[in-house]
């Protein structure tokens, strides 16, 4: 009997603004490819058509006014999208899925910082995932003032700030600690690195939490 091919793996990466997320993912992304395995790249909110529609209303702040349950409400509408077009399709075809930004952000940003009720948080979760959960989430711990000022130095002249990062620091130091607490409540699916360290040293720490925490015959 022919067999499929073999289950993908779904990596999340979170942390605050500037933490090095997309960078991180790039380095994760050539060196799972580099051992023959398809990588699929993505992030939140976004990843599907719909869902980056939804991205340009957030992030621009058009959705703040109507209060953090219907941010998250939009995020999970995005999510729901995300996962149905393009995360689980590729999982099942035996791709490894690495995104930028997902559950979590939602807990620690509209739950944490926006005091959505954790019960009504956990329902809508539940609803919108669908089962679907990280196999390894990878916190990026980083002060939040040299997030923030990574952030500003990467924005074109001009350009402002997007809806998170022109939070005061206050918000940011918050949701540090967010992120923090949801690692430590799940220890088995969370693994938290220093984001301080330079790229190269911080890739080579997340790629030893990946061989150690999802091991496969391929991953060496």
């Amino acid at each position: 009997m022919t067999q499929g091919p073999a289950p993908g793996r779904f990596i999340t990466l979170e942390g605050g603004e500037g933490a090095g997320k997309s960078t991180l993912a790039g380095h994760l992304k050539d060196r799972i490819e580099a051992l023959g395995l398809r990588v699929t790249l993505t992030r939140e909110p976004g990843g599907s058509p719909k869902a980056e529609a939804i991205r340009t209303m957030i992030l621009s702040g058009q959705v703040k006014p109507h209060g953090p349950f219907v941010e998250a409400l939009m995020f999970s509408a995005a999510r729901i999208d995300h996962i149905d077009r393009l995360i689980r399709p590729a999982l099942e075809r035996g791709d490894w899925v690495i995104c930028d930004r997902f559950i979590d952000s939602t807990r620690a940003y509209q739950g944490a910082l926006g005091r959505i009720d954790e019960d009504l948080l956990a329902e809508l979760e539940a609803v919108t995932i669908d089962g679907l959960m990280p196999d390894l989430t990878l916190m990026l711990d980083l002060d939040p003032t040299i997030g923030l000022a990574r952030a500003a130095r990467r924005r074109a002249p001009g350009e402002e700030t997007d809806r998170f990062e022109g939070e005061a620091l206050a918000f940011h130091s918050t949701l540090r600690q967010a992120y923090l607490a949801i690692a430590q409540a799940e220890p088995s699916r969370c693994a938290v690195l220093d984001a301080a360290q330079p790229p190269a040293v911080l890739a080579q720490a997340a790629w030893s939490v990946i061989r150690e925490r999802l091991p496969a015959p391929q991953v060496a």
